[in-house]
Formats: C-alpha cells, sequence, structure tokens
C-alpha cells in the first residue's frame, strides 16, 4: 500500500465531496464473481480505519476488501489497496474513479466474494471500476467551502462594531466568552479570512 501526493486542485477554495451520514451502494459481477461496493463520507485517517475494520469483520468470508480513499480539500492525500489482488488490478481503479469525479473526503470500499474463475488482471480491473463506480453513483454529491478559524480578543465598547463586521462578512461564531476582555472564535470562507483579519485589525486601532 502506497501514498501518493497530487498538485493541488484549481480552486482550492471549493471542492465535492460525498454526502455525510448517507452510503453509496453499489455491485458487480463477472464470472460468479461478485463485487459489492460502498462509499462513505470521511474526514480523518481514523475514519477510513474503522469502516475498512469493520467491513473486514463483517464480510469475513470475502476472499478481498480493497478500497481507496481521498482526504482534504485539495485532494492532496490519497492512498489505494489491493489486499491481495494482483499489483494495481483493485485499489487503482476504485482510486480513478474518485479522481475522475473530482471528489475529496471520501473512501470506496469494494468486497470481492471469488467465484471460482479467474478474471485476469483486465477483467479485475474492470470489475472494481465498475463496482466503485455504481457505488459513487448512488449517492448524493455536494459543495464545500474551505473554511478558516480566527479567533479574536476586544474590549466590551467595540462590541457594536465586531458583531458587524462578523455580520457583514458572513463569518460564523464558532465559540463566544464576553467578559472586561470579550473573545470570538469565527470561521470564515478562505477567501475572505484575510479580509476580516484586515478589518479586526482595524477596528482594533479605532
Amino acid at each position: 500500500m502506497c501514498q501518493f501526493f497530487i498538485p493541488t486542485m484549481p480552486d482550492n477554495d471549493l471542492y465535492t465531496t460525498v454526502v455525510s451520514d448517507a452510503v453509496g451502494e453499489g455491485f458487480y459481477s463477472e464470472k460468479r464473481s461478485k463485487f459489492y461496493a460502498f462509499a462513505h463520507h470521511v474526514a480523518t485517517l481514523d475514519e477510513v480505519k474503522t469502516l475498512v475494520a469493520s467491513y473486514r469483520q463483517k464480510y469475513y468470508d470475502a476472499r478481498h476488501c480493497c478500497y481507496a480513499y481521498v482526504l482534504g480539500p485539495d485532494g492532496a492525500l490519497f492512498r489505494a489497496n489491493d489486499d491481495g489482488e494482483p499489483s494495481s488490478t483493485a485499489g487503482k481503479p476504485i482510486l480513478g474513479q474518485i479522481h475522475a469525479r473530482q471528489l475529496t473526503d471520501v473512501l470506496v470500499v469494494v468486497v470481492r466474494y471469488y467465484g471460482g474463475i479467474n478474471l485476469g488482471t483486465g477483467g479485475l480491473i474492470v470489475a472494481y471500476r465498475e463496482a466503485a463506480a455504481d457505488a459513487l453513483s448512488h449517492i448524493a454529491w455536494v459543495e464545500r467551502q474551505v473554511e478558516e478559524t480566527i479567533d479574536y480578543e476586544f474590549t466590551y465598547p467595540m462590541m457594536n462594531g465586531v458583531m458587524h463586521l462578523i455580520k457583514e462578512l458572513n463569518a460564523t461564531i464558532v465559540s463566544q466568552e464576553f467578559d472586561n476582555v470579550c473573545k470570538v472564535s469565527l470561521r470564515i470562507r478562505q477567501r475572505d479570512a484575510q479580509l476580516l483579519r484586515n478589518r479586526l485589525a482595524q477596528l482594533s486601532f479605532q
């Protein structure tokens, strides 16, 4: 199992992923071998490991449990696992279907039950590719923004100015604390983060 890195996607402020709390299921059959595919939203390597382990446990009697995933808003981290199939005949075709759709934060697992007839490298590539494609076609995709978190401290008399700026730039308040020194943690779209920092700095000097 190898780790690869790819260049940043053209628009690193928006990315496409699959919906959370849903499973896309796919299926492909060839010469009595059956390929069951499952697509999930994932955000961390721990989530990937947990899901893969759960499928290996659930389908303990299957010959292979192959998978691929892509993580990060820029899709920079991804892996493919052949789980005993000939090199690049399983994980790579699965990964190819994720990349073809420019998706990230997604895991696709394909479980194979061997049917007693060898499919050959070409047949395996087609089978894993089609099973993965079927799973991805059965789950909704969503476009999301890359966001940054900004922490800011200010005095109470600045409250109106800060709240007006938060509303104007469409920032989200993650947490807030109002005392002699007020504190807010804000989440904002990446492309607007520097503007928010600049405007907050201006408030501090008024």
